[in-house]
């Protein structure tokens, strides 16, 4: 079986079960992850942080977004350019329209980042050793395999898996973040 239907599978595996938690839980836990990722000093020493706004079962990232903006730290946003993601820093919610696949992003007279520190990423599923499950469109691997910035997976404790059948453009992340835990990826 190809990698690509072996990821499909889990993805399709895990996406139901993510999305069959109730609203409340993953309201109770987005909370707490936020509260976690206070605690990880490779997002709270960066100044340009790249988030994303949440669709679906997601983890909700809005007082995530709210608290960067709190600390007048840059908040980044994506948006879909010519099949690749880039980064606009987004001075307050209000710059946010609907975009690509009808998700909120940021406004045209938003400026493209310069500089990404630490980019928070919407994750599927992730095993312990840093290969991240996407929505299998490559957006996120095509961005980070051209930064140096920190990576941040921010999921749900049941979407950890033991593993993750990964291809050579999959781009290992350095932290995994859920309501129980900071993982360090070594």
């Amino acid at each position: 079986m190809s990698v690509n239907v072996q990821k499909a599978a889990l993805r399709k595996h895990l996406l139901e079960k993510r999305d069959a938690t109730s609203a409340e839980l993953r309201n109770i836990s987005s909370k707490k992850i936020h509260l976690n990722l206070r605690q990880n000093t490779s997002f709270t020493n960066s100044q340009n942080i790249a988030c994303y706004f949440p669709i679906g079962s997601e983890i909700d990232t809005s007082d995530i977004m709210l608290d960067i903006l709190q600390q007048n730290k840059n908040l980044l946003l994506p948006k879909i350019i010519n099949d690749n993601i880039e980064f606009y820093v987004v001075p307050n919610l209000e710059k946010l329209e609907k975009g690509s696949f009808e998700i909120m992003e940021p406004k045209d007279s938003c400026k493209k980042a310069a500089e990404i520190n630490c980019v928070l990423i919407p994750t599927v599923g992730v095993s312990k050793a840093g290969i991240r499950l996407g929505y299998g469109k490559g957006y996120y691997d095509r961005f980070l395999s051209s930064t140096n910035a920190v990576k941040i997976s921010l999921t749900y404790s049941k979407q950890i898996v033991k593993s993750i059948p990964s291809d050579s453009h999959d781009i290992k992340i350095d932290w995994i973040v859920t309501e129980d835990e900071n993982i360090k990826i070594s």
